[in-house]
């Protein structure tokens, strides 16, 4: 390395001499620098030789996706009966408002990425005159309060849907598109049927379906049998298939069936729920009972090999005037689903409940009717806050073991 630095020196104080001697010194000088040059490349090149360069080895960091979370809440049918419908009217503004019964729970709707429920009551407008059972017209306001309320989804396919025949059908459906919310079950058109409604879940690509056992005997209009979607086994499998070649990694299948009044599920029912998860639907949610029945984990055996999915058998009357044992019971349920960032599979991480009663007043009371949350009533009575009074505190007590007794444990 010395001598190297030494022969650098030497060349540069030659070059250095040349700038300020005469011509022939120049040409002396030329010929120096260029014999100087060729020794200097080979003495670089010796030196690169010799002297191993250093490889450094950047390391890539390996980006590991990361897993997908999104939280589904449910509920059960929307009764809209007429002293429901009565008491929400408003006087003053001759219009009617619903908001005052869902007070309590509002909160259970703001941190989810969608909130889907059961539209039993069809809306075809005041010109038809609003009615209660067993012919549903209810006022079309109450799908601008469910919108407020932070509805997302409802479901349109069940034994009511035709209570005002097609065109009562088809004014549901306006209804929920102006307050903005989307539906599933029933369609204007064959194209809308076959159009299946798919949604983003915070990267999660999820496919809702629905479905209704029958519509009370009304017939379905002739030329028109896309106008719902019945319980049928084909259609269901078509329909999935089409969610799945679209890009559907979660497919969600609302279905309208059961005995009403029964608080366990049958044979029907389990059936069709094993249809459903052996065709890999991880989520089914169950109405038409009007009363709460059990939330189970089911595995299916299949060829391709064991599948699960969670299945609500039915999630009870969201609010009705209905008294019936059972039928004020109700719950709003938590689903929490997971996408794995590497393998892309989906699982039902947790499922859980928040027992809910609808309480009835005395006709002509303020707000008569309330979607009361039994676990706060509790909590707040037993904290001392004396917001709600003892009798309250013990109707909490009864009717949340009673919820808890039908729809059993919460899946973790």
């Amino acid at each position: 390395m010395k001598n190297l630095n030494k022969v650098i020196i030497t060349l540069l104080m030659t070059i250095a001499l040349s700038q300020i001697t005469g011509c022939e010194a120049n040409r002396v000088t030329e010929t120096a620098i260029e014999a100087s040059s060729t020794i200097l490349v080979e003495l670089e090149e010796t030196y690169h030789e010799s002297i191993p360069i250093p490889i450094i080895e950047i390391e890539t960091p390996v980006i590991v996706p990361e897993d997908s979370f999104a939280t589904i809440v449910s509920f059960g049918d929307t009764l809209c009966h007429k002293p429901l419908f009565n008491a929400a009217y408003d006087k003053e503004t001759g219009s009617h408002d619903f908001s005052s019964m869902f007070k309590y729970v509002e909160k259970y709707f703001k941190d989810s990425t969608i909130n889907i429920g059961n539209c039993e009551s069809p809306m075809a407008g005041a010109e038809r005159g609003y009615s209660g059972y067993p012919n549903f017209n209810a006022p079309e306001h109450l799908a601008v309060d469910l919108k407020e309320l932070g509805v997302d989804i409802m479901t349109t396919a069940n034994n009511h849907s035709l209570d005002k025949g097609f065109s009562g059908l088809t004014s549901t459906l306006n209804f929920l598109d102006d307050a903005g919310i989307a539906h599933v079950g029933t369609s204007r058109t064959e194209e809308e049927q076959n159009t299946i409604l798919i949604r983003d879940l915070n990267g999660i690509k999820t496919a809702f379906i629905s479905y209704t056992y029958g519509t009370n005997g009304i017939s379905v209009p002739e030329g028109k049998e896309f106008c719902i979607n019945l319980i049928d086994e084909d259609l269901i499998l078509m329909q999935i298939n089409k969610a799945k070649s679209e890009g559907a990694e979660l497919i969600v299948v609302s279905m309208h069936w059961g005995v009403e009044y029964q608080t366990t599920e049958n044979a029907d029912q389990d059936r069709l729920a094993e249809f459903l998860i052996s065709n890999d639907v991880k989520v089914i949610l169950g109405s038409h009972p009007h009363v709460l029945q059990p939330m189970k984990m089911m595995k299916v055996q299949t060829d391709e090999g064991e599948k699960e999915g969670l299945v609500i058998f039915s999630q009870g009357n969201f609010f009705s005037n209905q008294t019936q044992e059972n039928t004020r019971n109700t719950a709003i349920f938590n689903i929490e689903v997971k996408k794995d960032g590497v393998t892309g599979e989906i699982t039902i991480d947790r499922a859980n409940y928040t027992p809910i009663y609808v309480n009835i007043k005395e006709p002509g009371a303020k707000d008569r009717y309330e979607l009361l949350d039994l676990e706060e009533i509790i909590r707040s009575y037993e904290a001392g806050e004396n917001t709600w009074t003892e009798a309250m505190y013990k109707l909490a007590i009864t009717e949340r073991e009673r919820c808890i007794n039908l729809i059993g444990p919460e899946i973790e």
